[in-house]
């Protein structure tokens, strides 16, 4: 039996911190014991910080690794959609896959024990199926053409039987509403659904919601310039045409894990039909990218007032300087007044566990659980995240 022992322990089973905690493991990593130490400076391993359960990155597209440092900030989405088309596959398989594998070993080292993640292809499927960390692969679908609907459905699919072949919990998810027909919205919602789990961009930026409300702004004029079709204008919001589409695959309620990405622009009446229709939604809050390509945040305070269960995931090396979740804490940290760790963390390991529905083994500090065990080290004087706190995985 192994023991590390913590200035703080976050259990994240109902209470704060333990202070001065530890928590005892078996050779399997499963949790033995959780309680106060009689004595913390006679503890073997004492860590002058806080210890974790293992996080849950719960957006991330690990396949575009190969794109870190290639992407000018503040471009705005009409600007970072450009850039995307343009340096996508830009570099030979042989280097993706050399950075795939190395970010992925990277966030298992700080701690990610479980991971949503956007695929568009097969590049990264053998690389988790040989990753200690549980990944569900949203395999994620574009089309502006109605034509063109059945074809992308019949190729995803394809794709999913592929990561299946890996032993990959995968299936069919749409992209956001600006870059899919209707038509497509709907039948890749309703192959995603089939299997419990949706995730979706949604109201990432004001441009989107320009887009959808009023047929115009830069993402209305880049998609007609490029000769695409664009999607209906509906003088509602993007989430609320969303879930008119959903409502296109059976009646509310919706009984499955519906993700929403981003919901930078999500207002009392999206929260509100939310609400209406889908009895397990989850939001990813994906701060770092946020600011990167727009230099906004959604309105965390309203989420936490109307009790929305937040997760937070990197997003991709394309817009984020980094995949690192104490990064992405200390962003929301120091943008919201009020946030506590064990909320923060909350977030970003026991609600992320419960969207997976891994919640059984993941997510929390409890005795037969298997959450792997997490340092963050360099925290303030008041136990609070700081520009050097960093995390490394114990067990």
């Amino acid at each position: 039996m192994e023991k590390v022992a913590a200035r703080y322990i976050y259990t994240l089973d109902g209470d704060g911190p333990i202070r001065d905690g530890y928590v005892e493991y078996g050779p399997d990593g499963v949790v033995a014991g959780v309680g106060q130490c009689s004595d913390p400076d006679s503890e073997k391993t004492f860590i002058e910080g806080a210890v974790v359960p293992g996080f849950v990155n719960a957006h991330c597209h690990v396949e575009l690794s190969y794109m870190w440092k290639l992407f000018r900030k503040g471009t705005g989405m009409a600007g970072f959609i450009d850039q995307i088309n343009a340096l996508r596959d830009t570099k030979p398989m042989e280097e993706k896959l050399e950075d795939i594998r190395f970010r992925m070993d990277q966030m298992w080292e700080r701690g990610v024990s479980a991971m949503a993640d956007i695929s568009n292809c097969a590049d990264s499927f053998a690389i988790k199926k040989e990753s200690p960390m549980y990944t569900r692969t949203f395999l994620e679908v574009f089309g502006t053409e109605p034509e063109d609907c059945p074809e992308v459905i019949k190729a995803v699919l394809e794709l999913q039987r592929k990561a299946e072949s890996f032993g990959l919990d995968a299936a069919p998810t749409p992209h956001a509403c600006y870059t899919m027909s209707p038509e497509l919205l709907t039948a890749s919602s309703r192959e995603g659904l089939k299997s419990g789990f949706l995730s979706f961009h949604s109201e990432e930026t004001q441009e989107e919601e320009d887009m959808l409300k009023f047929g115009r702004g830069p993402m209305w004029d880049n998609r007609k310039a490029a000769g695409m079709s664009v999607p209906p204008v509906c003088g509602k919001s993007s989430l609320l045409y969303f879930i008119d589409r959903l409502a296109e695959v059976h009646p509310a309620p919706f009984k499955e894990n519906i993700l929403l990405v981003h919901e930078v622009c999500m207002d009392q009446e999206g929260i509100d039909a939310v609400k209406r229709v889908m009895e397990h939604p989850f939001i990813a809050l994906c701060p770092c990218s946020n600011l990167f390509i727009h230099n906004a945040l959604p309105d965390v305070p309203l989420m936490r007032k109307n009790g929305l269960k937040l997760t937070v995931g990197t997003d991709s090396l394309s817009s984020n300087d980094d995949l690192d979740i104490v990064r992405e804490l200390l962003c929301l940290q120091e943008h919201f007044e009020g946030l506590e760790l064990n909320e923060l963390l909350t977030w970003a390991c026991l609600n992320g566990a419960a969207f997976l529905s891994k919640e059984d083994t993941l997510g929390s500090i409890q005795v037969g659980k298997k959450p792997g065990l997490v340092a963050i080290e360099n925290l303030d004087a008041e136990g609070r995240l700081t520009a050097g706190s960093h995390s490394h995985r114990i067990v």
